[in-house]
């Protein structure tokens, strides 16, 4: 018989990530996996910082092969991707890398989500959901205007806070001061969760790790309250 938490505290998770981490996309499914153990705390909350892995990437992206071979190499980043596949499917994520035919600059992504935050925290989690999905599984340009519009409609967001979060400073500026707030921190590579606001754990780590850790985690952070 489930439990009545709707007066429970949320256990509160910040995860800083970029929608075209693979690493990302992968940590967090098994996280989500870990969550649907019992004994997990509950309600989560889990709110999205952005973090960039391209920064200087052009506006429009560029093709994705030629990116993965500058970076790593043609041998080496097509036996990457056969590993990140062989990953993918233990985590059930089946990476479309044969579709995915540019690497996008996520600065509008982020912008969107910052904004889908601004809705709630459960408009900011489809979106991100649904940004994950489109990328790696669908090969959708996540770096275009129409694309990134069209997944916000999916994931319910409002059409005139969609048109502000691609169109005005506001949602770049507070980006900016969020990715800016990561590196204070000291956050340097993705996936990064910030539990309860004072512990930290990087690393697309097992769900064994996060069956072990978030309970004791809960556990503290209750008997500190």
């Amino acid at each position: 018989m489930a439990h009545d938490t709707s007066e429970a505290t949320p256990f509160h998770v910040t995860i800083y990530s970029d929608v075209i981490c693979p690493w990302c996309y992968v940590g967090i499914r098994r996280f989500g996996a870990a969550l649907e153990a019992p004994g997990m705390p509950e309600p989560v909350a889990i709110a999205w910082r952005p973090f960039e892995l391209n920064p200087d990437m052009p506006a429009d992206g560029m093709e994705r092969s030629a990116y993965r071979a500058r970076k790593f190499g043609p041998d080496k980043a097509a036996a990457l991707d056969d590993q990140m596949r062989e990953t993918g499917r233990e985590a059930g994520i089946t990476f479309a890398f044969d579709k995915m035919t540019r690497t996008p600059n996520t600065r509008l992504a982020h912008r969107l989500i910052w904004q889908a935050g601004t809705e709630g925290l459960g408009p900011q989690n489809a979106l991100v959901r649904r940004l994950f999905t489109a990328y790696f599984e669908e090969g959708a340009d996540i770096g275009r205007k129409d694309v990134l519009s069209a997944l916000a409609r999916d994931a319910g967001l409002e059409a005139g806070g969609v048109a502000s979060a691609l169109e005005d400073e506001r949602s770049l500026d507070a980006v900016l001061d969020l990715e800016d707030e990561g590196l204070r921190m000291g956050i340097r590579g993705v996936p990064f969760f910030v539990l309860v606001n004072k512990y930290a754990i990087s690393g697309a780590q097992p769900p064994e790790l996060w069956r072990d850790a978030l309970p004791k985690i809960a556990a503290e952070a209750a008997a500190g309250a």
